[in-house]
């Protein structure tokens, strides 16, 4: 059954979809950062034991992505060929499987929690406050599986500031329960780390509820219970295709943070706890880097799906110009302040002065990363997602890992050496993918290539 949505009609412009997702995407950063703040108050060694858990939580929300970004490029080229009956087919059918995978991956972390933490050489305090976290966290991770296919495909249809919203609830509902659980307030008991990793699983139960309904709201054509029972091949087939490589992608990427995660324990426990209070701060430098990157695959999806790809090709360059300046903003205000930042989170002399001398190099690191956000982001939307694993491949596994290692234990640069080794591999794969881009190589992948009778509004 048709229902009418003014959302569906008109063009996206690239700032009504991004305001709103920059807000989102800084909320759910501030929701790490939240933990990383009250946990602070405990110990390093709990802030070094939840951000070493975090890596394994966030390659399997990359693994989630597969499904949910897979369908939220095809749903987007759909919409713009309007075809909006099968988008919300595609929707349906993209829940239902990343239901199912995400039930097999809670499992895995509830039973394997202990071994996948002791593999990292992680010992003492760290080593158990990092079992705990995950064991609760990864064990409910099939909410943000359904959260994963759900938020991407509203997001599609232009509700962004809705999504937005739904961010911030989480986020209220995730402080407060932090701030009670963590430390025993209003009448909770104190559970330190573990109540940080349940305050994180209840305001994702809470987030979903909501995400359903919004689902409701936001398509154009309602979506049939049968819609979710009916395993269509043709489009598991086109969410697979792109899908797995655009996971794939950034499954590489956090593989090798865990290998350079590994590094870092041989340098020392501030080194370890230094990383992750820089990481932390640096996020905030590329933020807007990733508004502008999904609002923009959005749009090129879209633009794609009406055939009308010289479009979607100037927007890209337009997008990366925008990004590139605020990153530069931001940037340069880290390195100006560096030291007062990383002050916020600890007071130990020597964690603040490794964290300081690698967050010099933000200006170098995040434009490099700024432009393969934005650029990579556009290739998958317009069904290129295999470019983007093909040079990970190249430059985060066969050259940065070696560089890195040779810059730590050969040329004994610490934490330094690492940052050296994430500068050379953004900068190699921004190089490729802006050749990439500019070549329209792309074009040829459209999950929709017969051309439009007509052209319909984006």
């Amino acid at each position: 059954m048709k229902k009418h949505s003014t959302k569906q009609h008109g063009e996206l412009k690239l700032f009504h979809l991004t305001w709103p997702i920059f807000l989102e995407v800084f909320l759910f950063m501030l929701m790490g950062l939240a933990d990383v703040f009250m946990l602070s108050a405990l110990s390093d060694d709990a802030v070094a034991g939840v951000g070493s858990a975090n890596q394994y939580i966030h390659i399997a929300i990359l693994i989630l992505e597969v499904v949910g970004n897979g369908a939220a490029i095809v749903v987007a080229q759909y919409l713009g060929s309007k075809r909006a009956m099968e988008a919300s087919k595609i929707i349906a059918l993209a829940v239902t499987m990343n239901l199912i995978l995400g039930i097999l991956m809670s499992g895995i972390f509830l039973v394997f929690s202990d071994y996948m933490m002791s593999t990292m050489n992680l010992q003492g305090e760290v080593l158990t406050y990092a079992s705990s976290y995950l064991a609760i966290v990864g064990g409910g991770i099939f909410l943000q599986a359904i959260i994963n296919a759900l938020a991407a495909t509203i997001r599609v249809h232009g509700w962004t500031k809705q999504t937005m919203l739904v961010s911030l609830g989480m986020n209220i509902i995730h402080v407060a329960g932090n701030y009670a659980l963590i430390f025993g307030h209003f009448g909770f008991p104190e559970l330190g780390v573990q109540g940080a990793a349940i305050s994180s699983v209840a305001s994702r139960f809470t987030a979903l509820l909501v995400f359903f309904w919004l689902l409701y709201q936001a398509v154009e054509y309602k979506i049939e219970i049968s819609y979710y029972l009916s395993l269509s091949k043709e489009y598991m087939g086109k969410i697979v295709k792109i899908g797995v490589p655009s996971a794939a992608e950034q499954v590489l990427y956090q593989a090798c943070q865990i290998v350079f995660l590994y590094y870092t324990t041989y340098i020392g426990a501030e080194a370890l706890a230094a990383r992750q209070y820089a990481s932390n701060i640096s996020m905030f430098t590329y933020l807007f880097a990733i508004a502008i990157g999904m609002g923009t695959s959005i749009i090129v999806g879209r633009f794609v799906g009406a055939s009308r790809k010289e479009e979607a090709y100037v927007q890209v360059w337009s997008s990366v110009r925008s990004a590139m300046v605020f990153t530069v903003i931001m940037a340069g205000l880290v390195t100006a302040f560096r030291e007062q930042l990383v002050s916020l989170f600890t007071d130990d002399p020597i964690i603040i002065a490794i964290a300081a001398s690698v967050l010099v190099l933000s200006v170098l690191l995040e434009t490099g990363r700024t432009m393969n956000i934005v650029i990579i982001n556009s290739l998958r939307a317009a069904g290129d997602a295999k470019f983007p694993v093909y040079i990970g491949l190249f430059s985060m596994v066969l050259m940065s890992l070696p560089l890195g290692y040779f810059l730590v234990f050969h040329l004994d640069m610490g934490l330094a050496g690492l940052y050296v080794a994430f500068i050379a591999d953004e900068w190699i794969r921004a190089i490729l993918v802006y050749f990439r881009w500019k070549s329209k190589v792309w074009t040829k992948h459209a999950l929709i290539p017969e051309p439009a009778t007509e052209s319909p509004a984006v």
